[in-house]
């Protein structure tokens, strides 16, 4: 994998996120439940052999993963108070 495969690969899991949140806070459960499934295909990548990053490329895949970071921030905060609402199925804390 190529430093510029590893960013476009981070690119399009952003992207997926972004539209994770969209969905989540309009309770589009069935749009956010394919965009996790099309999130996980997209990570796949990350679990074989990737170039380490240095310089410009690094720290946009930094900026990349804080950004999915704070995606999954803002979907959980929309779903975990819904979940919490059923029976057994409260959100773990973190």
């Amino acid at each position: 994998m190529t430093s510029s495969e590893v960013l476009s690969m981070y690119e399009n899991i952003a992207g997926l996120s972004n539209q994770m949140v969209a969905a989540a806070r309009v309770s589009d459960w069935d749009s956010l439940s394919r965009l996790e499934d099309q999130c996980a295909i997209a990570a796949r990548p990350a679990a074989s052999d990737m170039p380490a990053l240095s310089g410009a490329p690094r720290q946009r895949k930094i900026d990349l993963l804080k950004q999915i970071l704070a995606n999954d921030r803002a979907i959980r905060d929309v779903t975990e108070p819904w979940m919490n609402q059923m029976p057994g199925m409260s959100a773990p804390r973190q």
